[in-house]
């Protein structure tokens, strides 16, 4: 349950915008210090897969206990937008239009595994089993550099070279 929980989140949250677990309503990217509900400054599972439940819970305008094409695609653009047929053509096992927490389980463990938990373990490099601001943010910086968003792709907008 606590897989499925996480991975309906996530892939809400990957809908939605973009995981970093990036998204909140608005467009506006989750910081370190919403993840890290309980405020000790470091970010463990438990609070991802709050946030993950949060954000499913949050999707699921209805409150039915799936996800509807019509609400992943409320607060999504409209390469979101296709980007939810598709996921909704693959993983929508019971062909009801809609996506149950149990058939994002069903898909994330076709695929291998728990792909949130090796996220996790990649951003937690001390191993301690959370991950500190500073994990976090070099994680992010990562995941920019690797998406082609933040990090160190693109010029640079601060006019230095204007004499």
């Amino acid at each position: 349950m606590k897989t499925t929980v996480l991975m309906a989140g996530i892939a809400a949250a990957l809908v939605l915008t973009s995981v970093e677990v990036n998204a909140k309503p608005g467009g506006q990217r989750v910081d370190f210090e919403t993840l890290d509900v309980n405020g000790d400054g470091q970010i463990s599972m438990e609070e991802i897969e709050a946030q993950g439940a949060a954000r499913f819970a949050a999707a699921d305008t209805n409150g039915d206990g799936v996800l509807s094409a019509e609400e992943m695609t409320a607060a999504a653009d409209e390469r979101a937008a296709s980007r939810v047929t598709r996921m909704i053509e693959r993983l929508d096992t019971d062909e009801d239009g809609a996506i149950s927490q149990e058939e994002m389980a069903a898909a994330q463990e076709r695929r291998g595994g728990d792909r949130a938990e090796r996220m996790f373990e990649r951003a937690d490099a001390d191993g301690n089993g959370t991950i500190s601001e500073e994990e976090f943010e070099a994680a992010k910086e990562r995941r920019g550099d690797r998406s082609g968003r933040g990090g160190k792709k693109g010029p640079r907008n601060d006019n230095s070279n204007d004499g």
